[in-house]
């Protein structure tokens, strides 16, 4: 191996990509050099790698931009390559060159010329990358995603039975015994391939003839395997006893929690169980740790409201709201709002239902209604423990509203959600609740709604020309559309053959001005506040993702998909 030259970190100053002053802040806020510039959205990884293969003398490899052979990817067995995320790249005068993600990590390097018997030469990419490239050759070649499809074949041409067991024994459900292990891999491998598509649900639903599979991947429901009926009863029963429940109870709707290691990572699923006409249904949410390290910086916001968003979260007393439906992204941004301010200086307490991820350095709580652990009740405890900032994970009712409130008065940062349109319409949600509004105008410091939109493919986009009716009818002035990058994906494998990869947030941030709050405080309609705000300088949700779409991020379709209420309601403003 090339002796290390320059340190990786100058290269980057070297090369402009970070100043001295960010790589200071990058070694103070740690944990490590590396984490932290990302976080802070100062480098991205492929930089970061860029910059430690040119340390090391080590060629960087775009995964992306290159087709390995099936001749080189049979030189490493696949579940060596899993075992120690590498990827063969090429052969050459008897020895292999392999990509990996760590220069320094010698010892697997000694490994594989132990196991490969080869003189074994290093390339570099990022760990992300690599991860998905085993996924795309090991998996194509009839490994882990054709062997879901080869499972169910095996199911329906032979006459293995599972028939349900309506009775009390074992449980009163299907147990697990022999003829269970086929059923125990098929679950593994659905759930296997759910995360190697990045999936964010896999849903698996009971009918009349058949089970339904589906994940959603970027939002949008992909529908999968139709495994045959007979199945359903030690499908259930397997994901019941993977996460605790119990398999005796099959009226009543039941949660719980599975931990698994798949793709080189630590996997939470949270388990939700509907009993239907047809049978239980079950929704399995992916919890993947990794989505919880991304920065304010990564999470979309455009340059002024990501300036505005981060002054927000850095005053000392108040509460910040954000608001959107189910699955829009909210805990997500308000993770990346208490990463950016969690330092050992800080003390940080959350009240959540449930724990979705696991923050370190952060005290978290649970509500339990059923012991009387209710989000009010937390909150008061916790203001026992002399926090400086509150998370409540969601404002549901006039205690919790109220005690949230009060908190922020007696000097606390609170952060919190709410089920809203938009931004203006939660002030009057929180008046309607039963807050007084004098409590609602003086303790609310900024309200921001948020949606996800799919980004475009960055692999197969291309540039086009909207349909000129299209833009006529969301008001789009012809003079800003010619200056527009409007950009589509055709579809290719990287993106699943739907040119969308991946998704980003829109927002719509109102921060609470002297007029807005006299407008809270004479208890005005949501429409003359939103006007006040528009007047302010507060761009829709709508207009946001105009801007975005312009900018060839994502598409018009989404954008107006994902917004169309607030389109129709203001559709002059789009320009």
């Amino acid at each position: 191996m090339t002796k290390p030259g320059r340190d990786w970190t100058e290269i980057l100053v070297k090369r402009g990509i970070v100043g001295a002053d960010q790589l200071n802040e990058a070694k103070r806020v740690g944990p490590t050099v590396e984490e932290a510039l990302t976080r802070l959205g100062y480098a991205d990884i492929d930089q970061i790698t860029r910059a430690k293969a040119e340390q090391f003398g080590m060629a960087f490899v775009d995964l992306q931009e290159i087709e390995i052979p099936p001749s080189v990817v049979e030189l490493v067995p696949e579940s060596i390559a899993r075992e120690n995320l590498v990827m063969p790249l090429a052969q050459e005068n008897g020895s292999i060159k392999v990509i990996m993600h760590d220069p320094m990590d010698f010892e697997t390097i000694d490994k594989l010329r132990f196991v490969l018997n080869r003189e074994i030469e290093v390339a570099l990419a990022p760990k992300e990358a690599i991860v998905e490239a085993i996924n795309r050759y090991y998996g194509s070649t009839s490994q882990e995603t054709e062997s879901v499809d080869s499972m169910l074949q095996e199911f329906t041409d032979t006459a293995i039975d599972f028939a349900e067991d309506t009775g009390d024994r074992r449980g009163g459900g299907v147990g697990v015994d022999e003829g269970d292990a086929p059923v125990i891999r098929l679950v593994h491998l659905i759930i296997q391939e759910a995360v190697n598509m990045r999936a964010s649900d896999i849903h698996i639903e009971p009918f009349a003839e058949r089970i339904r599979i589906r994940y959603r991947i970027d939002g949008v429901c992909m529908e999968r395997d139709s495994p045959p009926r007979r199945l359903l009863a030690a499908i259930i029963s397997r994901i019941k006893i993977m996460g605790s429940m119990d398999i005796a109870e099959k009226r009543r709707p039941q949660d719980g929690r599975i931990k698994m290691h798949v793709a080189g990572r630590d996997i939470d699923l949270r388990v939700s169980i509907l009993p239907t006409n047809h049978g239980q249904s079950v929704v399995m949410r992916i919890l993947d740790r990794e989505n919880i390290k991304v920065g304010l910086r990564d999470l979309g916001f455009g340059e002024e409201d990501w300036k505005r968003f981060s002054s927000l979260i850095k005053r000392p007393n108040g509460i910040l709201l954000v608001t959107g439906p189910t699955g829009s992204g909210k805990t997500t941004t308000l993770y990346a709002a208490l990463n950016e301010l969690n330092r050992p200086d800080v003390k940080i307490i959350t009240a959540e239902d449930p724990v979705e991820y696991y923050l370190p350095g952060i005290n978290q709580c649970e509500v339990r209604p059923k012991i009387g652990m209710t989000f009010a009740r937390i909150i008061r405890a916790m203001l026992r423990q002399n926090p400086n900032i509150l998370l409540v994970g969601e404002i549901r009712d006039e205690e919790t509203a109220n005690t949230a409130i009060q908190a922020s008065l007696t000097g606390h940062l609170v952060f919190s959600t709410l089920h809203t349109n938009d931004a203006p319409s939660a002030i009057t949600r929180l008046v309607d609740i039963g807050v007084q509004p004098f409590l609602v105008a003086s303790s609310v410091m900024g309200i921001m709604a948020q949606r996800l939109v799919r980004k475009v493919c960055p692999k197969c986009r291309q540039r086009y020309e909207p349909p000129a009716a299209l833009l006529k009818s969301i008001g789009l002035r012809p003079e800003i559309a010619k200056k527009a990058n409007f950009m589509r994906g055709k579809g290719c494998g990287y993106c699943n053959k739907t040119g969308y990869r991946g998704r980003m947030g829109i927002y719509e941030l109102m921060t609470m001005t002297t007029q807005i709050r006299e407008m809270t405080f004479r208890g005005e309609s949501t429409e003359n506040i939103r006007k006040m705000a528009r007047k302010q300088g507060m761009r829709t949700l709508f207009e946001d993702g105009m801007v975005k779409a312009l900018k060839g991020m994502t598409t018009l379709e989404e954008v107006l998909r994902i917004t169309k209420a607030d389109f129709v309601m203001e559709p002059q403003r789009a320009s």
